[in-house]
């Protein structure tokens, strides 16, 4: 086997993967993981492993898909509930990016609980708009390092239910945020932004006050 031959199945396997989520809400069987490698779930398994990465793919101890940003497999205290399917999503910003990445549901409901309060919260996020509300969003670490922190980040009933230092982010900007981040990951060639390509997204998206210390 080649290694042209293993980015191909890669590839393969990773739209494979991505088109599971997007369609029906959790990661492809394993025989479907076996036809996008085709016809091997070992070499499938394999191109899991060579992709799999702390910032967008993560695999259980079972070698099961846990994670394929913004799509998650398990609950990480995002629903995402569209008229029908339902998602999980990573946190706040995955789940307010899924609604553009799933062209047959042009809104979903966003369901969460405030950390700080533990206040049920529920948000229409929509593709052609923001939602509106108090809520905000709230990450530990510094926008260039945003991506790495997926559990932490979380949306909060207002400022004032956050006790932990860290960047905010309302809901106008979250949207604006994550509209574009993932464009493009349910085709082939997709490849997750470098810190550079995130700086500059991140510049374009949102305003330079955007962010705000918690």
């Amino acid at each position: 086997m080649s290694s042209a031959d293993d980015l191909a199945w890669d590839e393969d396997v990773r739209v494979a993967v991505y088109r599971a989520f997007a369609a029906r809400g959790r990661p492809p069987t394993a025989p479907e993981l076996a036809d996008a490698a085709h016809g091997s779930l070992a070499v499938a398994k394999q191109a899991l492993h060579r992709m799999a990465d702390p910032r967008w793919l993560w695999l259980d101890e079972c070698e099961h898909v846990a994670l394929a940003a913004p799509f998650a497999a398990v609950p990480l205290g995002f629903a995402v509930m569209g008229e029908h399917t339902m998602w999980w999503g990573g946190c706040a910003w995955d789940s307010f990016a899924i609604p553009h990445l799933v062209s047959g549901e042009p809104e979903v409901l966003v369901a969460t609980r405030c950390p700080g309060c533990g206040e049920p919260s529920a948000l229409v996020v929509r593709r052609d708009r923001p939602p509106a509300g108090a809520q905000v969003a709230y990450f530990p670490a510094p926008p260039d390092q945003l991506a790495r922190d997926r559990g932490k980040q979380r949306l909060y009933c207002s400022e004032s239910c956050v006790d932990s230092p860290g960047e905010l982010l309302g809901l106008d900007a979250l949207w604006h945020l994550a509209k574009d981040w993932y464009e493009g990951c349910l085709e082939p060639g997709y490849r997750p932004r470098g810190p550079a390509e995130a700086a500059a997204y991140f510049a374009a998206s949102t305003s330079p006050d955007a962010f705000r210390s918690g």
